[in-house]
């Protein structure tokens, strides 16, 4: 895992300091509202429908036991006691009087956290798989080319006020768990045919009013080209991209206005003037960031016996049985699991974490899984190392937090915005529809037969809650002051993404797990063999789910 230099400690420092003083002057009344809005934004620092939101950075996902116990102590110091794991795999603090924001910040500082970039027209955060680096599947680790992404774009002069929000996800994976084909660029890490390392570039993917797929602007790009590259991309948007209506000003939009052919043309051009520059990466630097995410010293371990030791465990504990069924992943590492902990129980907001619980997950990294832990984009929390002989008592400890919910993938796993109770900028409540589709869908074996089916829940159009590549989304509207509910299906996340087709008219709140019972239905009447829920949609198209829903 990273740790910060002396470089990193004085610019946040700096960062701090600097922010301290604009937040004193706009309190006293010596900086305008629209003056501070910008200044706030690249400090993590949003205004909401009742209090104040900070956004902290959780750099591609990954975690100390040190840093989630300093956040635990400010959940419980600073604001309301509990916490929010985001689609970008950060946290979120819903409650924070503005005055403190200040003194949270030079309190995250001291565990090597911080906020900056985590909001505004600025490259925000880098997201990468939660399982990265212990993957049977990947390819390779794609953790110290996100390290590299995220040192060039901290404060980077030229990128800090794009015409809008800017997101890189990367992956090293054959299955994309990070929808790398939904971000402003996506790569995804691979070794073409001479062995050599480099990057497929995905360019002009996004969510929100408009969704797009991105397209593919580089099938092979050398490693050490992969700053400039990326320069190369950001000037051209920077250069080109809409800055006159911010709805239009996302480089999706520019890509699809261009076309991906004359986009990259435009980009290949402008790398000429920056390709073998300084900002090459040499195989020191990429060698120096692969050296903070070499494998730890994993006890050798005869996978066999202790899989079997796991198995009668199972066969006498039914919940434990079910638990490693839907929460562990594969290790590449014989012996070892990763476990995922759900934040899903219901009753709870999708994703909320109490300071307690903070506490908790550290005690459980330091126990169990090397001190670290790793947020997903589906809000949950990850144990990558875990020892086979120490599932049935993290699975024990795990229930006993809250943790253990056994329904990783499946219909209740659901992602959700915060939704109308807390972001103003929603039409409608997120939280409640999620609540009431979980209790209405609280028998387990029947959630288990469906198999895995991914229900995405936002409260506006900006699609914080993924609802476009949801197998089924959920979109907030407003009609004529009221709350109702739009209905998506078809939605894919992963390699091949696809986007949701709307199934028809809105519902009310009330309505909504009635429709999402009927559209299962229909799922299960038409499915054949095992086959998951977007594959029955894909093969049998819209019709069969629209006439029951609507049947008069």
């Amino acid at each position: 895992m990273y740790q910060y230099d002396q470089y990193d400690h004085q610019i946040i420092r700096e960062r701090i300091a600097q922010f301290r003083g604009q937040t004193e002057r706009y309190l006293a009344g010596d900086l305008k509202a629209e003056e501070f809005l910008p200044l706030r934004l690249q400090n993590g620092l949003y205004v909401q429908r009742l209090a104040p939101m900070l956004r902290i950075n959780v750099p591609y996902g990954m975690i100390n036991s040190t840093q989630l116990r300093r956040l635990a102590r400010i959940t419980r110091d600073y604001d309301k006691g509990y916490a929010h794991v985001s689609t970008r795999q950060n946290f979120q603090l819903n409650w924070p009087d503005l005055a403190d924001v200040p003194d949270i910040l030079a309190e995250l500082a001291e565990v090597e956290m911080h906020a900056t970039q985590s909001s505004g027209n600025c490259i925000r955060n880098t997201t990468s798989d939660p399982f990265a680096g212990i993957a049977a599947d990947e390819e390779i680790d794609p953790r110290p080319y996100c390290e590299v992404i995220r040192q060039w774009s901290s404060f980077h002069p030229e990128f800090a006020f794009l015409p809008r929000k800017f997101k890189i996800a990367v992956t090293g994976a054959d299955h994309d768990r990070v929808a790398t084909e939904v971000h402003d660029i996506g790569l995804r890490v691979i070794q073409n045919a001479d062995d050599e390392v480099g990057f497929r570039v995905m360019v002009g993917g996004g969510l929100g009013r408009t969704p797009v797929i991105g397209s593919v602007i580089c099938e092979f790009l050398p490693e050490k080209h992969l700053l400039t590259y990326l320069e190369a991309i950001l000037r051209v948007y920077n250069l080109y991209g809409r800055r006159d209506n911010k709805y239009k000003a996302r480089i999706k939009i520019l890509v699809k206005a261009m076309g991906a052919e004359a986009f990259t043309e435009k980009v290949e051009a402008e790398w000429q003037f920056l390709k073998d520059t300084e900002a090459t990466l040499t195989q020191e630097e990429i060698d120096r960031c692969k050296s903070f995410f070499t494998a730890p010293n994993y006890d050798v371990i005869d996978d066999e016996p202790a899989q079997a030791r796991v198995e009668h465990l199972a066969g006498e504990h039914v919940a434990f049985q079910k638990w490693i069924t839907r929460n562990l992943f594969p290790h590449k590492v014989s012996g070892y699991a990763a476990v995922v902990l759900s934040l899903k129980p219901t009753g709870v907001a999708p994703g909320d974490i109490t300071d307690r619980q903070l506490d908790i997950i550290a005690d459980l990294a330091d126990k169990y899984s090397l001190g670290e832990a790793r947020t997903t984009h589906d809000q949950n929390v990850v144990l990558a190392d875990v020892k086979k002989d120490d599932l049935f008592a993290l699975w024990e400890e795990a229930k006993a937090a809250g943790f253990a919910t056994p329904n990783i993938g499946t219909l209740t796993d659901l992602i959700c915005c915060p939704g109308g109770d807390f972001c103003s900028l929603a039409n409608a409540k997120s939280i409640p529809i999620a609540e009431a589709i979980q209790r209405r869908f609280d028998d387990m074996d029947y959630v288990y037969d469906l198999g895995d089916i991914d229900l995405n829940i936002s409260g506006c159009m900006n699609a914080c809650g993924h609802h476009h590549i949801g197998s089924i989304g959920v979109l907030g509207v407003d009609k004529k002051g009221q709350e109702f509910y739009q209905v998506q299906l078809g939605g894919r996340s992963y390699e091949n993404a696809a986007i949701g087709k709307v199934l028809g008219p809105a519902f009310s709140q009330a309505d909504v797990p009635d429709v999402i019972a009927t559209i299962l239905n229909v799922f299960v009447e038409n499915r054949q063999g095992d086959e998951l829920f977007v594959d029955t949609y894909r093969r049998v198209g819209m019709a069969p789910f629209k006439e029951r829903v609507y049947a008069k």
